[in-house]
């Protein structure tokens, strides 16, 4: 359960941080809509501007951008060169510029590095999300043969004979078995062996699985139920497999009840139409 809810997690988590990733590139930057001048145009810039008007020079990589209150510019630089010292050798005050230095640090240093390893995660989401599916086929394929009874087991009884109305004679002997599940030794003391099976006779809707379940529920023991028509398959051998499979399962769970439903069902004559080879 841990294992799959990880794999759920860091296939959700793949999603959320490539579309967050392609959020922001796609975002226009307030930038993108500046126009780009030069370094010669910069120091015009700057020799033009004063006190209040001062020239603000954002300084991030070698990217420039410059504003002058009212309009918005880019550019960039020489590599491994200094705004400041490029205005202070053209003469201009430094009382007229203010220039600020991003270091890209925090998480745009962060936001850049997953930039560059975006295709990197996508490829990875989708090659797991790819080994999933091909794992839930193949498990798929490996329990075509496995039972499909379903189990029902508590601490506490859900279901007692009390919950069972009428056929009072049904009951008397089914309470026989229940003896024979809650005190076995009383009964192989005296070399007794308890039934291998109980057969429920009757129209549909009469209580028969009710009653199987009351049993169950009165010795408190797993209760195993599976339809007969699940026994049978157009696939040869699919069907016993399936058998030996859920008597696999009550032999681990002993003492137990298996309550197959509709049990006529597998007693097909053969080549009676589709499936039935049995």
């Amino acid at each position: 359960m841990n294992s799959r809810w990880m794999r759920n997690s860091l296939v959700y988590l793949v999603i959320i941080v490539a579309v967050i990733t392609i959020f922001f590139l796609f975002v226009d930057s307030p930038t993108d809509g500046a126009k780009e001048i030069g370094i010669n145009e910069i120091v015009e810039l700057a020799k033009n501007s004063s006190g209040s008007s001062r020239l603000e020079i954002e300084v991030k990589g070698d990217s420039l951008t410059i504003s002058d209150g009212v309009n918005l510019f880019k550019s960039r630089k020489e590599e491994g060169s200094s705004v400041a010292d490029l205005l202070s050798n053209a003469g201009v005050d430094n009382a007229n510029y203010t220039v600020r230095v991003d270091a890209g640090g925090g998480f745009s240093s962060f936001f850049g590095i997953l930039i560059g390893f975006l295709p990197l995660i996508l490829f990875g989401g989708i090659l797991l999300f790819m080994m999933r599916q091909a794992q839930g086929n193949s498990n798929q394929q490996m329990g075509f043969g496995r039972s499909r009874a379903r189990m029902f087991v508590g601490s506490k009884a859900t279901v007692t004979f009390f919950d069972v109305a009428g056929v009072p004679e049904a009951k008397e002997e089914l309470e026989e078995v229940v003896e024979f599940l809650k005190y076995p030794e009383r009964f192989q003391a005296l070399g007794a062996r308890i039934p291998s099976g109980v057969l429920l006779v009757g129209p549909p809707g009469t209580g028969k699985t009710l009653l199987a379940r009351a049993v169950a529920g009165e010795a408190g023991v797993p209760f195993f139920s599976i339809s007969g028509s699940e026994f049978v398959e157009m696939f040869v051998g699919v069907g016993a497999s399936r058998v030996r499979d859920l008597f696999e399962q009550a032999k681990r769970h002993a003492p137990c009840i298996i309550f197959v439903d509709e049990i006529d069902a597998v007693g097909r004559h053969r080549g009676a139409g589709l499936g039935g080879g049995h």
